[in-house]
């Protein structure tokens, strides 16, 4: 009976120290196992992993993709302009191992290296670049931030510039520049315009010469457009021609008379006075 008694507890104590070391781990973690502070073996896949109680330690690891919003960092240009930049990286755990061994916090140390990288991204890019290259600054700068990453067991997946703060000077100055660039094209094109119509207009004219018939059903035209609108004006053509026939046929003008001073004597001969000898 005694005997009996003491397997019951052995048993109890055994399941109690089985139970005691049984862990599941998730579908999208590992699981590193330290004996005495030592890394055992590879990490634990998913599933139920069982480690020796009192002398082995777990540490999980996630290896799902890692948002990480990099804060706004201000900066000055190539081109010296001001400007205030944030980005959003993305990255995962591929090493467990290195991540936990090698880094005492890895998502700290990403971060760091987003910020001093992003840094010296807009140092070395003119605003232009900023504003209408990011493809290529999103590459650089995941470039920069892999690079160490590798050491740490992390992979950097993307990296990307969210937003470009400008100051309220500068946001003024492109506007008034882009206005003034808008105007040009605008002047440009009426210009384009007229001088295509002058061309049109050109040849209309040497056809119309040859047939002056044209030039009158034109005319014509002309009249009936302006007839048809309801409004009080009275168009009445009168050929060009016509005047010119009557300035040269025209009555010549006389050319005015001398006129003669009251004592006879024609305009322009000064009269003698009376009593003097000639």
């Amino acid at each position: 009976m005694v005997l009996v008694d003491v397997l019951i507890a052995l048993g109890a104590v055994g399941l109690t120290w089985a139970s005691a070391g049984l862990r599941v781990v998730k579908q999208y973690e590992r699981g590193l196992v330290f004996r005495f502070g030592r890394v055992v073996d590879a990490p634990r896949a998913p599933g139920l992993a069982l480690i020796m109680p009192v002398v082995d330690r777990m540490r999980k690891v996630n290896m799902q993709i890692i948002t990480m919003p990099v804060p706004a960092q201000d900066g000055i240009t190539r081109d010296n302009v001001t400007v205030r930049v944030d980005a959003v990286v993305y990255f995962k755990v591929v090493d467990p191992v290195l991540a936990v061994v090698n880094v005492q916090d890895y998502r700290f140390a990403v971060l760091q290296v987003a910020q001093t990288s992003l840094r010296s991204i807009i140092g070395k890019s003119e605003l232009d670049d900023l504003l209408s290259n990011r493809e290529k600054l999103n590459q650089g700068l995941e470039l920069m931030i892999d690079s160490p990453a590798l050491d740490w067991g992390i992979h950097i997946d993307r990296v990307e510039i969210k937003d470009v703060a400008l100051p309220e000077a500068m946001k003024r100055s492109m506007s008034r520049q882009a206005e003034a660039e808008r105007e040009r094209r605008a002047r440009v094109i009426a210009a384009d315009g007229e001088l295509q119509a002058s061309h049109k207009l050109a040849q209309a004219a040497a056809r119309m010469s040859d047939t002056p018939s044209a030039l009158q059903l034109r005319l014509l035209e002309t009249v009936v457009e302006v007839a048809a609108e309801k409004n009080s004006t009275l168009v009445l053509p009168f050929p060009v021609e016509l005047l010119r026939f009557l300035e040269q046929n025209g009555p010549k003008e006389r050319p005015e008379e001398v006129r003669k001073p009251h004592n006879g004597s024609p305009q322009g001969i000064p009269t003698q006075a009376s009593g003097d000898s000639p």
